[in-house]
């Protein structure tokens, strides 16, 4: 007689912390909210960004604006390829439990691209804009939340998310995209 092999307990609490987290979206202002900061995050809210920085910071904006740019292209390829390698189901395919409160962008869950993006150009932003932690890092926080919540992630892929986007901006830093003075 063989048994199935049963879950690791870091997967039945990423379940199970993704189903707490996706209950608070049948509230609804829980749900408008995150619905809309998840819109903002699909770009909208970076290329605003971009454009203020050029528009208020003339050339030192449009150098910032340019390795955003960058960093955006690396964090899409490497997003693109992480997803076609893991094909990691999204959590409202895999457990009936937990419903998506919009509709996905594409029909995998790791690693959570919105926060991989988001993180990524927060860390860049805030190095040519220390000023902007106000703004960026709430912003950023509830991307990574939003996703959780709108049923479209599991908390491991946005925490994998965090980390590559940051070690990812990290080397767009090191690699000697200059910095205004």
């Amino acid at each position: 007689m063989s048994t199935a092999p049963q879950p690791s307990w870091w997967a039945q609490n990423d379940s199970g912390w993704c189903l707490r987290a996706n209950r608070a979206g049948s509230r609804l202002s829980i749900r408008r909210y995150f619905a809309a900061i998840s819109r903002l995050g699909d770009g909208v809210f970076w290329y605003t960004l971009m454009a203020a920085m050029v528009l208020l910071d003339g050339r030192d904006g449009l150098l910032a604006s340019l390795h955003l740019a960058v960093t955006g292209v690396a964090a899409l390829s490497l997003y693109k390829a992480l997803k076609r390698w893991t094909r990691r189901p999204r959590p409202f395919a895999a457990d009936g439990r937990i419903r998506a409160w919009i509709a996905p962008l594409d029909e995998f869950s790791f690693p959570s691209g919105h926060t991989l993006h988001a993180v990524a150009f927060t860390v860049v932003a805030l190095a040519h804009y220390p000023s902007l932690a106000w703004l960026l890092l709430p912003f950023t926080a509830s991307v990574g939340i939003s996703r959780v919540v709108l049923g479209l992630h599991y908390p491991s892929d946005v925490l994998a998310a965090t980390a590559i986007g940051g070690a990812l901006a990290g080397v767009s830093l090191w690699a000697g995209m200059p910095l205004p003075v």
